[in-house]
């Protein structure tokens, strides 16, 4: 009876990791065009270029949930990020250096979007001035 359990605990930990190599490859490959087991074998210095553009993937798929668009999806930015660590340890940055980019907080490192590029003093100033010459029952023509 305990070699059933073992067995059914084996089997399912090789379905998750089986789904879960299959979630990451299928998301690799249609947001950057990669195949995950090409870059896993590729050189290192290819790795550092793949590891750089997936950055910038996963960081653009970060905007699009921040701004909340429609086309976002939290499994395919998982999948990303999932991917990510897995070439950054193929590359010899280690488990240590994956644990440290997944800690990482990305608010440091993130582009500001567009509506924060101007501090929030300048922000209220610029409505200020825009508004100063309209009362509120006017409309502009």
């Amino acid at each position: 009876m305990n070699l059933f359990v073992t067995e059914i605990a084996a089997f399912h930990a090789a379905r998750e990791a089986a789904r879960s190599d299959a979630l990451q490859n299928a998301a690799l490959f249609l947001m950057c065009g990669i195949d995950l087991e090409d870059a896993l074998g590729s050189t290192p210095e290819e790795k550092r270029r793949i590891m750089l553009r997936m950055e910038r993937m996963i960081e653009r798929e970060r905007l699009k949930g921040r701004s909340r668009h429609w086309s976002y999806d939290l499994n395919r930015h998982i999948a990303l990020k999932q991917a990510l660590d897995r070439l950054r340890i193929s590359a010899g940055y280690g488990a240590e250096a994956a644990e440290v980019a997944a800690t990482h907080d990305p608010a440091t490192k993130a582009l500001p979007c567009r509506r924060n590029r101007q501090p929030q003093e300048k922000r209220c100033r610029s409505s200020a001035v825009a508004g100063r010459n309209r009362s509120p029952g006017k409309r502009l023509s």
